[in-house]
């Protein structure tokens, strides 16, 4: 009888279910994952997750057939398939051409004062206005700073232009500063990096600093109140517990600013640019542009293209990489 009992309450612990699985003779095995029925239970989601893969499939993806023109000599008649293979020719052009060496040093040079820049002005700025505890100046000070970045690029770089004309504003006040005539300060070559780099910042350090505001909110504030019961002032309570705070974010921050580097946008700089200044403002993606849409040389235009993305990818991968192995933070 007791062997019995014995017998069915085995029976009854090895068909004891549990998570992922049954005990099954002293070890548990896996229920099969029914992909079809899940399917059935979740429609919604599986419908939501087709669109945003045909999304990427169709947008990220199937554009990328198009780097096989950096190899062909590309004819739009003969299409991509039908292009003379021209091999690694379209890079020898470019790195052999007369504007290879301005193009990649402007790029440089724009892309890393802008990193210096107006990489820390939005945390810089995030931390000051956390110290604002006025709650209507703190959001009129917020307001103002974001408007810039709601501004048409038409409309701001023609701002800058207007005001760095001889007789504009900035141009007098420069004038009356250093003394001399109001110039066109624009068209002063050596001039258009700090210009260009002055008008990123105007634009985008207050929309900048929300994500900053953001991780701001979430730092302990207990650990505040233990610093200043240490006898820890403003200075050193952002040194040893703000910073550390939003220390992730500011990383994650700085691996995306990082791969961007090289990819100084055409955009503003064809606004800005004129024969005057071409020497310090014609960049790699200004370049592309002219080779691709008025000259119609868009073999070479995507060698070039293609040449700035591997170099942002190699910055990116690198940038992660050393702070995975200085701080353990890293995005993959």
């Amino acid at each position: 009888m007791k062997k019995r009992e014995k017998a069915e309450k085995i029976g009854a612990s090895a068909s004891r279910p549990v998570t992922g699985g049954y005990i099954i003779g002293g070890g548990v095995r896996a229920v099969p994952h029914n992909l079809i029925l899940d399917i059935r239970r979740n429609k919604l989601i599986y419908i939501l997750l087709v669109i945003v893969l045909a999304f990427f499939a169709v947008f990220n993806y199937a554009p990328m057939v198009g780097l096989l023109m950096a190899f062909q000599d590309f004819s739009p008649e003969r299409g991509i398939f039908g292009s003379e293979w021209v091999g690694f020719e379209n890079f020898v052009n470019f790195f052999s051409g007369p504007y290879a060496g301005r193009l990649i040093r402007n790029t440089i040079a724009i892309g890393v004062l802008d990193l210096v820049v107006n990489f820390p002005a939005p945390i810089i700025f995030a931390l000051l206005l956390n110290e604002i505890h006025e709650k209507y100046f703190k959001k009129t000070i917020q307001t103002i700073s974001y408007m810039p970045y709601f501004i048409s690029a038409v409309v701001a770089c023609g701002l800058v232009m207007d005001f760095t004309e001889a007789g504009g504003p900035i141009s007098v006040l420069v004038a009356n500063i250093v003394g001399g005539e109001s110039v066109n300060l624009i068209n002063q070559k050596q001039n258009f990096w700090l210009i260009y780099v002055l008008q990123n910042m105007w634009r985008g350090l207050g929309y900048g600093s929300i994500i900053y505001l953001s991780a701001l909110s979430s730092v302990d504030q207990e650990l505040y109140e233990a610093a200043r019961v240490d006898g820890a002032g403003k200075w050193k309570q952002m040194i040893h517990v703000t910073l550390p705070g939003i220390s992730t974010m500011i990383i994650m921050m700085l691996i995306l600013r990082m791969g961007a580097v090289f990819s100084v946008g055409a955009d503003k700089i064809l606004l800005l640019y004129s024969p005057a200044n071409y020497e310090y403002s014609d960049v790699i993606n200004t370049y592309v542009y002219r080779m691709g849409m008025t000259q119609a040389d868009y073999g070479l235009s995507t060698a070039v293209g293609l040449f700035n993305s591997i170099i942002g990818t190699i910055l990116l991968m690198t940038t992660n990489a050393i702070t995975k192995k200085l701080t353990d933070t890293a995005m993959f």
